[in-house]
């Protein structure tokens, strides 16, 4: 499948929030176009995230967003892929190892120490994809989530 991968901009909004929406269903959230465009706006334009787009005959059909963290021991700046989707239609044509890749290449442009992300337990094709990229399961750490009230 002949595939191009971009850094996208506000320009990419509508296609990327679309992509975006269809994300979140997957992880059990109900459609709200609206919303997440708000949200996906915002991250453009305060700089806050870092988004390329899996293009196919001109159209985007997978996506990965990257947040900017710093790690603690390696003392340089790290990316939390955060989001990575390939709309199911193209699911199987090597979009994500693509989106992946081009993530890690980031690290390289950006002076990085690499990438760290996590998934849901039951996200089989995750878990299997990963490591095949190349990620290390954490067994040491304990990830826990505080929100507010």
């Amino acid at each position: 499948m002949d595939y191009k991968i971009k850094k996208a901009s506000l320009l990419d909004l509508n296609e990327t929030a679309e992509l975006f929406n269809l994300y979140r269903i997957f992880y059990r959230q109900e459609s709200d176009v609206k919303r997440g465009k708000a949200f996906l706006k915002d991250r453009f334009q305060n700089n806050e995230s870092d988004i390329f787009l899996a293009i196919v005959d001109g159209k985007a059909v997978g996506f990965v967003q990257l947040y900017k963290l710093f790690h603690y021991t390696k003392l340089q700046k790290q990316w939390l892929l955060s989001d990575l989707f390939v709309h199911p239609d193209y699911r199987g044509n090597g979009l994500s190892v693509a989106l992946i890749d081009r993530s890690k290449q980031w690290c390289e442009e950006t002076d990085a120490c690499g990438l760290m992300l996590e998934t849901e337990k039951t996200n089989d094709v995750g878990n299997q994809l990963y490591p095949r990229c190349g990620f290390e399961y954490d067994g040491l750490h304990n990830y826990y989530h505080w929100w507010k009230k």
